[in-house]
């Protein structure tokens, strides 16, 4: 037991790691060939936050693990939004733009309901479960909101996402395959010795998936929030949380449905209606007191919900 929670914590810090060597090898390989910020802000930046999430799925359901595939994402996005935002609200009021009050947050909340009439069976399938088709549609709406996203950044000419550092050729290639290999390898043992614990402990993988997975592979929104908050930069604290919901729905289940159909369990129903009642509070609460603005009280309520739910969570499987 020891062991394996030992391995979960190296396989959590070379996933993080893993995604911070990639992002910064690859985000300089972009700019030696005048690759534009904007590109790279929407593929290699946009990929290296969500990368966690996705390694970790797409071993999940190679292995056939559901439970894990939809308890680390609905459980990162449950995480994103009440502990993240909680925190990070915390330290600073929240200021949030216009665009990302009446446009992504309720993509954010779209995207959910349709997770949720997917994996219940309300369309296509003949089962509660993500079926390629399922997945299909996730990936469609995926590249939607990515082609939102690249209209907003070029009406935005401020819009600066990497600086470009100085690496030797050798420095950056080493940089990409160590970054890829610690995504493989620390997937591998997040997934692999997540399992064993649940089994060991006569925990649920659903259990194991929606709390340890969960947060671990949200580290990378977790650092980012609250450094953009300490720096008082409301827009990337608020932007990220909200954008890696999107992604964590659309791209990473959609990626995963792919490799294989993947049976879903309705207790995850209950998570989903958190998630989306979490996401409405969110939207109100930029209507409540100053106008669009996450209050400290509004961020304390964020994050207490989630500590009280995780709380009854876990008293459930004791």
């Amino acid at each position: 037991m020891v062991l394996q929670l030992i391995l979960l914590a190296i396989g959590l810090v070379l996933l993080v790691k893993g995604a911070d060597w990639l992002v910064d090898g690859a985000s300089v390989l972009a700019k030696k060939n005048n690759v534009s910020d904007l590109a790279i802000g929407l593929t290699i930046v946009a990929f290296g936050t969500s990368a966690p999430e996705l390694v970790v799925n797409v071993v999940a359901a190679s292995g056939n693990y559901p439970d894990i595939v939809f308890g680390n994402v609905i459980g990162s996005n449950n995480f994103n939004l009440f502990v993240i935002l909680g925190i990070a609200g915390l330290i600073v009021p929240l200021s949030v733009q216009s665009s990302t009050v009446w446009k992504e947050i309720p993509f954010s909340l779209l995207a959910a309901i349709i997770l949720f009439f997917l994996a219940n069976n309300y369309f296509l399938t003949q089962s509660e479960e993500l079926s390629r088709y399922d997945a299909i549609i996730l990936l469609v709406l995926f590249c939607a909101f990515l082609y939102y996203v690249a209209t907003q950044l070029k009406s935005d000419p401020e819009a600066e996402v990497v600086a470009a550092k100085d690496y030797s050729t050798m420095k950056i290639w080493g940089l990409i395959i160590i970054g890829l290999a610690g995504l493989v390898g620390g997937g591998k043992l997040v997934v692999d010795n997540a399992v064993a614990m649940a089994q060991s402990l006569g925990v649920s993988e659903k259990i194991i998936g929606l709390t340890i997975v969960a947060a671990g592979t949200s580290l990378p929104e977790l650092a980012t929030s609250v450094v953009a908050a300490m720096k008082r930069n409301a827009d990337i604290a608020i932007g990220n949380i909200v954008g890696s919901n999107i992604f964590n729905i659309l791209l990473i289940l959609g990626a995963s449905g792919l490799i294989r159909p993947l049976a879903y369990t309705t207790s995850f129903n209950t998570d989903i209606y958190i998630l989306c009642v979490g996401t409405i509070f969110l939207f109100m609460a930029m209507f409540i007191g100053k106008k669009h603005r996450l209050d400290r009280w509004q961020a304390f309520a964020l994050l207490s919900s989630y500590l009280l739910y995780t709380g009854y969570l876990v008293g459930l499987e004791m």
